[in-house]
């Protein structure tokens, strides 16, 4: 086999690898977001801005137990998955970070340090996962 076909697939695997890097601490930082939902709703509404009431606290427990779903799928993925599982989910939570920044930032109410930090880590993580997968590389692409 030619030399280039080895050097492609040890960049995807490199690429694969950060990919898992990022998922995994993504997973934590969801984990933990699950547990702060569950746990002080009221909290966390009050930190967003949101004035906040039984429905809505109900509401974010709801979400805080489907984080707990998407962390431990995360954290599946990236410890267990194959590399084109890996790299699709990284795909997915990288769209899924930015959709996740950009909703933060148009909350219904007065934008909060809260709502600009939660913000920023969407952004931050959409961009650490676009870096793992190598902006689009041709070496990760070719898959």
């Amino acid at each position: 086999m030619p030399s280039h076909f080895f050097r492609r697939k040890a960049t995807m695997s490199s690429s694969t690898k950060r990919a898992r890097l990022v998922l995994k601490t993504g997973s934590l930082v969801f984990g933990l977001s699950a547990l702060l939902l569950l746990a002080a709703p009221a909290l966390f509404n009050e930190l967003l801005g949101l004035a906040t009431n039984p429905a809505l606290e109900w509401s974010m427990r709801m979400i805080g137990i489907t984080l707990v779903a998407l962390a431990g799928n995360m954290f599946s993925v990236a410890s267990r998955g194959s590399e084109a599982s890996a790299r699709f989910s990284a795909r997915v939570m990288q769209a899924s970070a930015f959709a996740l920044g950009v909703l933060t930032l148009l909350i219904p109410t007065a934008q909060t340090w809260f709502t600009i930090g939660y913000a920023a880590i969407g952004f931050g993580f959409s961009i650490a996962y676009t870096i793992a997968l190598g902006f689009g590389s041709k070496a990760g692409s070719q898959q």
